[in-house]
């Protein structure tokens, strides 16, 4: 996964000494990356249950990612669909 600026994220936040300066989910000790990794083989609602988070804070982790893939996504070069590259 490429490298995200989560202090642009308002919902984690990193403090030195709480889980070892990890992002956790603000107000929590809950680090963003267990979330993210169990969301591989696990249900948002799973997820939620299992580690007491709810949907806001899960979505909104999920839109900043989002939203940073796509931010540094390289631009797509525009061409007429009936041209031919040289």
């Amino acid at each position: 996964m490429a490298n995200l600026d989560w202090s642009q994220c308002p919902a984690v936040e990193s403090i030195p000494g709480k889980v070892s300066g990890a992002w956790v989910f603000r107000s929590t000790r809950l680090p963003v990356g267990t979330v993210i990794e169990n969301l591989e083989d696990l249900s948002v609602e799973e997820v939620m249950e299992q580690f007491d988070v709810t949907w806001e804070q899960i979505t909104a982790v999920l839109d900043f990612v989002a939203q940073s893939l796509n931010a540094s996504a390289p631009a797509q070069a525009s061409m007429p669909a009936d041209a031919h590259p040289v």
